[in-house]
C-alpha cells in the first residue's frame, strides 16, 4: 500500500541563512498515529506548514496520497486537516457557521450529519449556536479541531493540540484521535507531553536542528534504546563507588544512599548477580532494591543530546 504522506529530501533555508529543515525523509501509512517530537525550534512546525502549503520548501518533494503538494495544491490541501497551535478563528461567528464554512472552503457539499457528528464528538453540540467570542479557551480549542475535521480529511496534523488545555479536553481529544485512526485517518501530532506520545503513537520521530534523528516504531524504539536501572538502597551511605565496581554503569545517587546500575534488560547477562556479589564481598549491606524501565522521555533526551554532539 502506498503511503498517505511521502516526504523526500525536504529542505527549508530562510533568507537569513537559517536552515530549518535539512534533507528530511518521512513516510506515513494510512491509519497511523505518528508523533513528531523535538525541542523548540527543531523544525516541527516548519515541516507541518510546508506539507499544508502554508510555507514553501526550498528543495525536495512532498506528496499526499500520490499528489504533489505544489503541482496539485488544491487536491492535496483538501485531503489535509490542520489544528494549529494558535487560536485563530472568527470570534463573531457561531460554532456551527464557522465549522460549516470550513467544510465548504474545501469544496465539500453541505452535510449537516457530518457536522453534527464532529461537534458531538468534541462536546460542542450544545454550543453550536454560541458565538466563539463567548467560549472558554478550552472550547475555542475544540472549535479549531472541529474546523479541521469538518471536511473529513485523510491526513490530520495536530500541532501541540493539548498545550495548556484542561484534562477533560485532553481525554476527549485522544478518544477522538483513536476513533479517527480506526476509520483510516492518518494522524501526525507534535506534543510536549511525551507521555501522550508514549500512550498514543504507533511510531515516533525525533527531529533536532532540522534533521530527523530517528524514526522508529514505538515498541522497537523502547526495546532498542530503552535501558533499565537497578537502584540499590544502601543501609549506610557511601562516599564513592567501591573500587572494582566503578564502571560507567554504576553511580551513586541521593547523597551516596543509593547505588544506581544501568543495564540492558534484553541481554541474557545483565550483570546484576555479579554486582550484588561484589557488594556482599565488600561487606556493603542494602535494605531494598528496585528496577525502572527508561521512559520515552529518557530516550528523547538522550537522542537530542547525542544529536547536539
Amino acid at each position: 500500500m502506498a503511503p498517505v504522506l511521502s516526504i523526500s529530501r525536504l529542505t527549508k533555508t530562510y533568507a537569513s541563512g537559517l536552515r530549518a529543515l535539512d534533507a528530511v525523509d518521512l513516510e506515513n501509512d494510512k491509519g497511523e498515529i505518528f508523533a513528531l517530537l523535538g525541542p523548540n525550534g527543531a523544525g516541527k512546525t516548519t515541516l507541518i506548514n510546508i506539507v499544508c502549503g502554508i510555507v514553501t520548501g526550498t528543495s525536495g518533494t512532498v506528496t499526499v496520497d500520490g499528489h504533489d503538494t505544489v503541482r496539485d495544491y488544491r487536491a492535496t490541501r483538501a485531503m489535509i486537516g490542520l489544528v494549529p497551535q494558535e487560536l485563530h478563528t472568527d470570534m463573531f461567528e457561531t460554532v456551527w457557521n464557522t465549522t460549516a464554512f470550513s467544510r465548504g472552503l474545501f469544496g465539500r457539499r453541505k452535510d449537516p450529519a457530518v457536522l453534527e457528528r464532529v461537534l458531538k464528538s468534541l462536546s460542542l453540540w450544545d454550543k453550536r449556536d454560541d458565538r466563539i467570542m463567548t467560549l472558554s479557551g478550552g472550547m475555542k480549542r475544540r472549535v479549531l479541531i472541529a474546523k479541521a475535521l469538518a471536511h473529513e480529511p485523510a491526513l490530520l496534523f495536530l500541532d501541540e493540540p493539548t498545550a495548556g488545555v484542561d484534562v477533560e479536553l485532553r481525554r476527549d481529544m485522544w478518544a477522538l484521535v483513536r476513533s479517527l485512526r480506526d476509520e483510516g485517518v492518518t494522524i501526525v501530532l507534535t506534543t510536549h507531553y511525551i507521555e501522550e506520545a508514549e500512550e498514543m503513537a504507533d511510531r515516533i520521530g525525533v527531529i533536532n536542528k532540522g534533521r530527523l534523528v530517528v524514526v522508529e516504531e514505538k515498541a522497537a524504539l523502547m526495546k532498542k534504546l530503552g535501558k533499565k536501572q537497578l537502584t540499590i538502597h544502601l543501609t549506610n551511605p557511601l562516599e564513592r563507588v567501591p573500587e572494582g565496581l566503578d564502571s560507567g554503569n554504576v553511580v551513586l545517587k541521593n547523597g551516596g544512599a543509593d547505588l544506581e546500575y544501568t543495564f540492558d534488560g534484553h541481554e541474557e547477562r545483565t550483570g546484576i548477580p555479579e554486582l550484588l556479589r561484589g557488594l556482599a564481598e565488600r561487606g556493603i549491606e542494602f535494605k531494598d532494591l528496585q528496577t525502572r524501565q527508561s521512559s520515552l522521555e529518557d530516550i528523547f533526551v538522550s537522542l537530542v543530546h547525542e544529536a547536539r554532539q
